[in-house]
């Protein structure tokens, strides 16, 4: 009896030890995973990173994780004047494969989504004179808000407009009917202002823009991607 007392006393002390082991193995290689993932996609921030599944380590051994979950707040998107803040990035990889150096990693199928504020949808039409604002209509239509100048006099429309993603790449923002009164030459003039597209890069390589749907609060972009390089 003591020789059996002994030996599940070592074992439980073993598996105690080979859980410690592998969850300390995960929060090493998630915060080696979140640093690769910044430097090489070029991010503003560090994102969160969980690895989901046990053990880790027999993970790693065949080279492959079931899930990684990435999250990051305020990353900016795109370079330059035409930059976009996303408020926060979510997605789910999922069949990641890797080398023991964490140097490559390609998740098989990807899901996500993404928030952009009204703020920064504003500051994405480029132009003091433009606001974006929630429409409180269809899941796909914002209120844009125009200023332009007909004869010197100062004319401010507001026109509801419907969001779409293009090319997986890019949101577009198209009035769907511009009020004009009969003033000739106000619709081209307000579109000028309210029509834009945007381009949102800067996401994971592989990651593409799947649908949009707008909120009280902002834009809600769900993502896609297969074979997504996220080390590379």
């Amino acid at each position: 009896m003591r020789a059996i007392r002994t030996l599940l006393i070592v074992a439980v002390i073993l598996g105690a030890l080979f859980v410690a082991a592998d969850r300390a193995a995960v929060y090493y290689a998630e915060n080696q995973a979140a640093e690769k993932i910044r430097s090489s996609q070029g991010l503003s921030g560090t994102p969160d990173v969980s690895i989901k599944g046990f053990p880790f380590l027999t993970q790693v051994a065949s080279s492959r994780l079931d899930e990684v979950d990435v999250k990051l707040d305020g990353v900016t998107a795109g370079a330059g004047d035409r930059s976009v803040k996303v408020s926060s990035f979510d997605a789910q990889l999922h069949d990641v494969r890797i080398d023991s150096s964490f140097s490559s990693a390609v998740a098989g199928r990807a899901t996500g989504t993404a928030h952009l504020s009204y703020e920064e949808l504003t500051k994405a039409a480029g132009d003091p004179n433009v606001s974006v604002a929630s429409a409180g209509q269809g899941p796909g239509q914002v209120k844009v808000t125009g200023k332009v100048s007909v004869m010197g006099q100062p004319v401010e429309r507001s026109v509801i407009s419907t969001v779409t993603v293009v090319d997986g790449t890019t949101i577009r923002v198209r009035a769907e009917e511009v009020p004009t009164q009969g003033i000739p030459g106000l619709e081209k003039k307000v579109r000028e202002k309210t029509d834009f597209d945007r381009q949102i890069a800067g996401l994971p390589k592989g990651i593409k823009l799947d649908k949009v749907v707008a909120t009280p609060t902002g834009v809600d972009i769900t993502l896609t991607g297969t074979d997504v390089n996220l080390a590379g």
